[in-house]
């Protein structure tokens, strides 16, 4: 991904009753995959007089309230009543987990709208906002801002970014400053091939669900040295399973030529989830905005159709 023109951050969205079952073996923060599809929805509605073009999506975490039932270590998701059938008896109760959460989304944009002064850009920014309270975001329903809620660093930007390294980390340092305290979602999939060599010493058979698997589970190991103990296997941080796109299982079908398909003019596959392993990080951690974005991509050929971000671990230490 090149490096972003503009940055839009929109603070402290309240979304209440997200999603929060994000793939059929995860559950938790609503997948990536929801805010790229929330991204593009926004670029559709925007008038005609913004003209900004939206590439990839960011998101900080500053609250997170799980639906769930309290007490005990075992939870379960709060249901709704469904209202009964027409023949009086009880309807089918389809498991729906949510989530109200409070996001920062930052998204890399670029256009016209970016190159006018700061006043201009403010205003931009305050429009895009209150289209995004009209909106519903990963299932869930962005709340308006009411009034008196719009406090110091709680108002949308749109910051065109200096074309010299020096001045825009300058900039990023003073936009991740106020995205404090939150945690930013990244990819790991380094990590993931690192478990999988690991299991892969003790069973050449290991696939990278059983890394997958094995990252998201509290191993406790023997340990014989005097005095004799079990450990917890370390973890280099908060890492987290999550879903990062879609795998192919089928063929490309014709528009058209598949029944009750959606979309009758844009070409049908059927597809399953992708896995990877994410995690949450402090923004101070981030080096730029690459590290922070997460974007589209698709190999149509080779049947993957996932969200790649730019994290790099290295450079972090």
């Amino acid at each position: 991904m090149s490096e972003p023109q503009a940055l839009l951050v929109l603070p402290h969205l309240r979304i209440q009753n997200a999603n929060a079952i994000s793939s059929p073996m995860t559950w938790g923060f609503p997948a990536m995959s929801a805010f790229v599809g929330a991204m593009q929805a926004l670029e559709r509605k925007l008038p005609d007089h913004l003209e900004l073009f939206f590439h990839s999506v960011g998101v900080i975490c500053h609250g997170f309230d799980a639906q769930v039932t309290e007490g005990g270590f075992t939870k379960s998701f709060l249901l709704t009543r469904n209202p009964v059938g027409k023949d009086g008896g009880t309807a089918a109760i389809v498991e729906e987990g949510r989530v109200h959460l409070d996001v920062t989304l930052i998204l890399a944009v670029s256009g016209d709208a970016c190159a006018g002064d700061e006043q201009r850009r403010d205003a931009v920014a305050l429009e895009v906002s209150e289209i995004v309270s009209s909106m519903r975001m990963a299932g869930g329903s962005v709340m308006p801002v009411l009034p008196g809620q719009r406090g110091p660093g709680k108002r949308p930007q749109l910051v065109t970014l200096a074309e010299n390294a020096e001045d825009r980390d300058e900039q990023f340092l003073r936009l991740r400053r106020g995205w404090l305290p939150g945690f930013a979602l990244v990819c790991r999939d380094d990590l993931l091939a690192e478990r999988l060599d690991a299991l892969r010493e003790q069973d050449s058979q290991a696939t990278e669900l059983d890394a997958c698997l094995d990252a998201a589970s509290l191993t406790m190991h023997y340990v014989p040295e005097a005095p004799a103990t079990w450990q917890a296997q370390k973890s280099p941080g908060w890492v987290v399973p999550i879903p990062v796109g879609y795998g192919a299982l089928s063929p490309r079908y014709t528009a058209g030529t598949v029944t009750n398909a959606r979309d009758a003019t844009t070409d049908f596959r059927f597809v399953e989830s992708l896995y990877s392993l994410g995690q949450w990080i402090s923004p101070h951690r981030l080096r730029g905005p690459r590290e922070l974005l997460w974007y589209p991509t698709s190999d149509p050929e080779n049947g993957l159709y996932r969200l790649r971000n730019d994290y790099h671990p290295s450079l972090n230490g």
